[in-house]
């Protein structure tokens, strides 16, 4: 094996070269790993004895895409454009062998080789969409003429991968090679095409499945309008879609100069910023500074929940998905059962889905046990409370689990806002009790917020974010302080939203410009789909808020067919001339001057407080750093990723121009616009909160 640098061997198989790339921890194409592909095949195409090529990885995966930290620097090394052409220009045959993944740029790569082979396990995809790119190398160019136009605009717009077998019936791949045998049986393959004089096929020479995209002119107008909801504020599928026209259309080079161009100008837009400095800070969530990296990760082999309503049942359901058997405790039986049919029919409902099996299913079931006795948890390792949220009761629970649990056992709160540590104090070992806030429905939303309380152990946080993982959850740690992280900066947005009811801006209003802003729905569409008797009391109703006068009024909501707006049958919201009277007259009994509220203003008055909000939380420890209050609103409250959080939004919009509105609001509407000190400093320093450290 002739070394050729540190990261590329080259080796002669009988007249088939070997191209071998190690450079962990994925083979990303970085400068060197581009310029050891390079000068390997200028030797490999020199040496009269190599027939043919093959070109794999070492270690766990195949090229797993661009080197992201070299996006935006100066170009250094041999090119992907160069690299590319020298394999596809080969005279001689270069055979793709695949294992692990073939992402983005590493796929691009194998789609230039002439053949493609992999093991079954391997996994191919351009996930670019997620963070905000295209395929900047041809994919969009070659995958259309590979796999058709439809199965292309899929697998680029949803960032999907598709496992080799799937990908061998699509015609990504040209054979299948044994898991334990990859290099032999792409050396054989590549023998078996110099033997049968195969021809080196150029994928960007195929045009067949154009053809029959060109023979359905309204392909692309059909993927649009059936996407419309999924790609709404995203600029990347837009010009994916845009891509693979111009493959249909123009000649492949042409169409190629157009796919730079397009990535050149997400690339360089603020979408695609904000989404790359996600994608890093939804990785850093699991470095927990100060934490004893030596903490033992207890075994988490049962889990007790106590309370089978919707947040218990949902977050029984994570366990079960991942294998773990949950013991499910009510104080009723009636209530007990509603929450096992409400199991069941949650699963039975994604199997008529197509995404789970009906033995599935029952596997799951079978790992459901459920009592109306809390002595029946006695040896469970974690123990998870979703009962109502009152801080006696609670209290009385931890202190009865205290006598009961197994002196090992994890003791975790469901709490969205109540103070962990007193919720602790009622236990002899506030050291294994932590809180685990699940989001609604807990069986779907991604978000965890473990709550660290001021004696839990190391051990024990770091079993829970362990575990996170395991049951699919993106956790994120944060302080004991009211609402926590994510419910604490919502409850800003949510005190501004209704102040400006009472100032002259109406609900549909105010929605539409969060709307457009990129959340999913504005806060009272969001209200009326929860319901408006959410926590009402019917009894000590006294129409002293607006909420209080639609429930007396029976406009509870959706469920009720009026609640902020009007629906119809099916759902649809309606503006409400009686609410927006109803809205009137109530500002006007509490002396408000109802004036035009302009968008710019609904806009600033919901978010800024939001963002000086995340710098107090910052400022007191009760988050690590600031992309992890991002990471939070993405996950659990519908931010736009491409507008990275709320803390990047802060950063990119100037946190100077958030300083001067928010004093400014705070002379004209009070003290509860009073800057946090870190943003003052911040911006007499002229610092950004990506400048923060975790200990500032």
């Amino acid at each position: 094996m002739v070394t050729i640098n540190s990261v590329t061997s080259l080796g002669n198989m009988d007249g088939v070269a070997v191209i071998a790339i190690d450079s962990p921890p994925v083979n990303a194409l970085s400068a060197l790993v581009r310029d050891g592909i390079f000068s390997a095949m200028q030797q490999a195409l020199s040496d009269p004895l190599v027939k043919a090529v093959v070109l794999r990885c070492e270690g766990r995966t195949f090229f797993a895409g661009a080197d992201i930290t070299e996006f935006g620097k100066p170009p250094a090394g041999a090119s992907l454009a160069e690299v590319q052409k020298i394999l596809e220009e080969s005279p001689k045959p270069v055979i793709a062998a695949i294992h692990g993944t073939a992402l983005g740029g590493g796929l691009e790569v194998a789609l230039v080789c002439h053949y493609r082979i992999a093991v079954p396990t391997a996994r191919l995809g351009l996930p670019e969409v997620n963070i905000g790119l295209l395929p900047g190398a041809g994919g969009t160019q070659r995958l259309p003429r590979l796999v058709g136009v439809e199965v292309a605009l899929e697998m680029m717009t949803a960032g999907t991968h598709i496992q080799a077998r799937h990908a061998l019936q699509l015609g990504l791949l040209d054979q299948l090679a044994p898991e334990d045998d990859l290099n032999a049986a792409a050396i054989a393959f590549a023998r078996k095409v110099l033997d049968e004089s195969l021809p080196l096929r150029k994928v960007r020479d195929m045009g067949e499945k154009l053809e029959t995209a060109r023979a359905q002119p309204d392909i692309f107008s059909h993927f649009r309008q059936a996407n419309a909801r999924k790609f709404r504020g995203f600029q990347a599928p837009e010009k994916i879609i845009q891509c693979v026209e111009d493959a249909v259309n123009l000649p492949f080079e042409e169409g190629l100069q157009r796919e730079r161009q397009r990535f050149s100008e997400l690339l360089q837009g603020e979408q695609s910023q904000a989404q790359r400095y996600y994608f890093f800070a939804a990785r850093q969530i699991s470095q927990i500074p100060g934490l004893d990296k030596n903490a033992a990760v207890l075994p988490v082999n049962s889990v007790g929940v106590i309370g089978a309503g919707t947040m218990g049942t949902g977050i029984a359901m994570n366990f079960l998905n991942a294998g773990i058997p949950v013991h499910l405790v009510e104080t009723g039986q009636e209530a007990l059962d509603r929450g096992l049919r409400t199991i069941r029919s949650n699963y039975e409902s994604t199997a008529k889905k197509g995404r789970l099996t009906l033995e599935a299913i029952e596997q799951r079931m079978a790992l459901l046990t459920s009592s109306l006795d809390l002595a029946d948890l006695s040896e469970v390792d974690l123990v998870i409370e979703a009962v109502f949220e009152n801080m006696e009761v609670k209290k009385e629970l931890f202190s009865r689990l205290d006598r009961i649990c197994k002196a090992a056992a994890i003791l975790a709160s469901n709490t969205s806002a109540l103070d962990l540590n007193e919720i602790a104090s009622a236990t002899t070992r506030p050291e294994s009790v932590i809180g685990l806030h699940f989001f609604s429905p807990a069986n779907v939303m991604k978000l965890l917020e473990v709550v660290r309380g001021s004696k839990t152990s190391d051990s024990v946080i770091a079993t829970s974010m362990n575990l996170a993982k395991k049951i699919g959850k993106v956790a994120v740690l944060v302080g004991v302080c009211p609402g926590f992280v994510g419910n604490r900066i919502l409850g800003q947005r949510q005190r501004e939203a209704n102040a400006l009811l009472m100032e002259g801006a109406m609900p549909w209003a105010i929605d539409r410009v969060l709307y457009d802003f990129g959340f999913p729905m504005g806060p009272f569409a969001m209200s009326d789909l929860a319901g408006l008797d959410l926590g009402w009391s019917k009894e000590k109703s006294s129409s002293s808020t607006l909420r209080e006068v639609l429930c007396e009024m029976g406009r509870r909501g959706q469920k009720t067919g009026a609640g902020f707006y009007d629906y119809d049958d099916k759902r649809t919201a309606i503006p409400s001339s009686l609410v927006e009277g109803i809205i009137q007259d109530f500002a006007r009994k509490q002396g408000k001057q109802v004036r035009e509220v302009s968008d710019e203003e609904c806009l600033e008055r919901c978010i800024y407080p939001m963002i000086n909000e995340g710098a107090k939380i910052l400022d007191e420890g009760m988050a690590i750093r600031p992309s992890d209050i991002d990471v939070v609103w993405v996950n659990g409250y519908g931010w736009p990723v491409y507008r990275g959080g709320p803390m990047f939004y802060g950063d990119q919009i100037g946190l100077p121009r958030v300083l001067a509105k928010m004093q400014e609001f705070e002379s004209r509407y009070g003290p509860q616009f009073k800057p946090a000190r870190l943003l003052e400093e911040l911006v007499a320093s002229g610092r950004k909160f990506s400048d923060l450290s975790p200990a500032h």
